[in-house]
């Protein structure tokens, strides 16, 4: 699995025929990705590390503060695009990605996950959805996390 976390000041998201399904202010914003073969475990131990990665400044502005201690929500949004490869040609290839069956319950327990062990408050977008992905970036703060790193 790969989480791209941005830090941010709101982030809210939008999907065409239902409006906003997510939003917050202080916090996170992770895009999502789950490469075919991830299991629970991985989807657990990136749900654990994201949410005590400490990319919140302490009184020194030195990087020492995870998102609850912060008082920040999570906005969780399914991105595919994460696994794609264009090393050849012009075009990305979205191979690694996994098909939506595998995905969409690794996603769900990621939040579940995040909400439950954490006590984090936890917005999401809507897999599959042409989604508009509203961001205030703060900082910029943007980390990539890949469970096979």
């Amino acid at each position: 699995m790969i989480a791209l976390i941005q830090r941010v000041s709101r982030a809210r998201v939008v999907v065409a025929d239902e409006g906003v399904t997510g939003s917050i202010g202080p916090g996170f914003c992770v895009f999502l990705c789950v490469i075919d073969g991830d299991t629970e475990e991985q989807s657990d131990w990136l749900a654990d590390k994201v949410s005590k990665v400490r990319l919140f400044p302490d009184e020194s502005g030195r990087f020492d503060v995870a998102l609850k201690e912060s008082g920040g929500s999570m906005l969780v949004v399914s991105q595919f695009t994460l696994a794609g490869d264009a090393r050849k040609g012009n075009r990305p290839s979205f191979i690694r990605a996994a098909r939506p069956e595998q995905a969409i319950p690794l996603i769900a327990r990621f939040a579940t996950r995040v909400r439950e062990s954490h006590g984090i408050i936890v917005e999401e977008g809507r897999f599959g959805a042409s989604m508009r992905v509203h961001i205030e970036n703060d900082g910029p703060v943007t980390l990539q996390i890949d469970t096979d790193s």
